[in-house]
């Protein structure tokens, strides 16, 4: 985020919404303005998965090409400066299309996602 501002301190949710929203639009520069430059991103509890902003949008930029990739959210709790949302993603899956339900937590800083842990669930293949 070196050349972006950050985005305004208030509520942790709207920065979460914001990277959500820019997920499901597969706009790479909308989703990477809510990341710290410095964020951590890890599969639960604690396989580091991204280093810093450049590793979590090398990932994404990979992702993004999926045709089907949705994020579909089915709850939103706020805890103090820690936004965790259930959701279910379909992807494209080499062995089809399909979804994953994910646990996401998103720890946040001044406007900023500065840590995030995703637990994935077991995926479905959907009828072709």
């Amino acid at each position: 985020m070196s050349d972006q501002q950050p985005i305004p301190s208030g509520d942790p949710t709207l920065t979460v919404a914001r990277q959500l929203d820019a997920y499901n639009a597969k706009d790479i520069e909308r989703f990477m303005e809510p990341w710290a430059a410095d964020c951590l991103y890890y599969a639960f509890p604690d396989t580091p998965l991204a280093r810093g902003a450049a590793e979590i949008r090398a990932r994404h930029v990979e992702r993004f090409r999926e045709p089907d990739l949705y994020g579909r959210l089915i709850s939103r709790t706020l805890v103090g400066n820690l936004v965790a949302d259930h959701e279910t993603v379909t992807r494209n899956f080499p062995e089809g299309k399909g979804e994953v339900d994910v646990l996401c937590l998103y720890e946040v800083a001044e406007g900023e996602i500065v840590k995030a842990w995703f637990k994935m669930g077991e995926k479905r293949l959907l009828p072709a």
